[in-house]
């Protein structure tokens, strides 16, 4: 079945943003509190809210700052199992094969 997908990264990351500056307006910080709160610089912040640019390590480091660190968990799950032998216990790969 073809699965149609109608965000692109661009609005994820975007998405993210927007929602980080939501919840750090709804705790009544400053772009300079946050920064000093989550060891990220001010301007990086203000980068990320602004065009969502950002080190991973600067948004896990603000997600912790808003203590919305346990959203992370669910970025990537494990695939549910879809043969026998992956319901047995076969060993998981720990790389792809090479092509």
């Amino acid at each position: 079945m073809f699965a149609l997908s109608l965000t692109s990264p661009s609005d994820i990351i975007q998405g993210v943003a927007a929602r980080m500056k939501r919840r750090r307006l709804d705790l009544d910080l400053t772009q300079r509190e946050l920064a000093a709160r989550s060891g990220v610089s001010y301007g990086s912040l203000r980068l990320f809210e602004e065009t969502g640019k950002a080190s991973f390590e600067a948004v896990v480091k603000i997600a912790f700052a808003l203590e919305a660190e346990a959203e992370f968990e669910a970025l990537f799950p494990p695939r549910p199992a879809k043969t026998l032998d992956e319901v047995v216990g076969r060993p998981a790969r720990k790389r792809a094969r090479r092509k």
